[in-house]
């Protein structure tokens, strides 16, 4: 087993309380460790695990749990944890795991799933979907699709998500959720396997060659999983084709981060906007 076998990998930090009277990693918190990775693991799908479920009229339970040892891990040691689909029969499905240390594999099994029925918790063949979802995603293919759009098209559903992350999660006033220039700007929404909307953000044409991304808007739950890249990724391709020499953006400080790696460069003090810190930005496309 190596850790590149695994597209999707968690990273763990051992904490204190996770440490038996040996000084390692007590046995059992193995366990918990890749339970963790495969919330991640659906987080990498871009899948919210419930509503995914509840699409489907089903849900996963665990049948059968082994783990085998090779090593131990220690108090604040960086692990990662590796999840990997490997084979979906009718009804069940199982994934192998891997706790890496660096490249040393210190844990390894296998975790059996069963497709059922909430309600009876009774076996239920696996959905098509979710075995066409489970096999793009560890054949390496995109999990969002990032559509443009105008804005009657695209309100409903970024509205949604504005709603849901800034007025709900921020605090953030519900009269700034919306305005005069969501009638004119380029609108991007992105869309899972399942076609739900996990995150929106827009384009506004400015006078001299120059765009402003904004109300970028990504589900909590999918944060990390790269739906802000495609978002991005696709504003900043429109704003090239449309031929404009810079973009411009006021990144939350929490995200400022997320900018720089894009390529972005922080322009000026940090401002309060809507009672948040922000950071103007600029990127050239020239």
């Amino acid at each position: 087993m190596k850790r590149a076998e695994f597209r999707h990998r968690e990273a763990l930090r051992v904490r204190w309380a996770e440490v038996d009277l040996q000084k390692i990693v007590f046995n059992g918190h193995y366990l918990m460790y890749v339970d963790t990775a495969v919330a991640g693991y659906w987080r990498a799908m871009a899948l919210p695990y419930h509503d995914t479920m509840e699409r489907l009229q089903g849900d996963l339970y665990v049948r059968k749990a082994t783990l085998e040892y090779e090593g131990s891990a220690r108090y604040d040691e960086r692990l990662e944890v590796g999840i990997r689909c490997g084979r979906i029969g009718n009804s069940s499905m199982v994934f192998s795991a891997g706790v890496f240390r660096g490249e040393q594999v210190l844990v390894h099994g296998e975790l059996v799933y069963v497709f059922a029925d909430p309600h009876t918790q009774t076996s239920r063949p696996v959905p098509p979907e979710l075995r066409a979802w489970l096999q793009a995603f560890e054949a390496g293919e995109p999990m969002v699709g990032v559509a443009l759009g105008d804005w009657p098209a695209q309100q409903a559903e970024a509205m949604r998500l504005r709603q849901a992350v800034f007025a709900q999660e921020q605090g953030i006033p519900a009269e700034l959720m919306s305005d005069e220039a969501d009638a004119t700007a380029v609108h991007a929404l992105a869309r899972n396997r399942a076609g739900l909307a996990v995150g929106s953000g827009r384009l506004v044409l400015q006078p001299g060659g120059t765009g402003k991304i904004g109300r970028m808007a990504v589900d909590a739950g999918l944060r990390g999983a790269g739906v802000g890249g495609a978002l991005l990724g696709a504003l900043v391709q429109a704003g090239r084709e449309r031929g404009l020499a810079q973009l411009v953006l006021h990144a939350q400080a929490t995200a400022e981060g997320f900018y720089r790696r894009a390529g972005w460069v922080p322009e000026g003090p940090v401002f309060e906007e809507a009672g948040v810190p922000h950071q103007a930005m600029r990127l050239a496309l020239g």
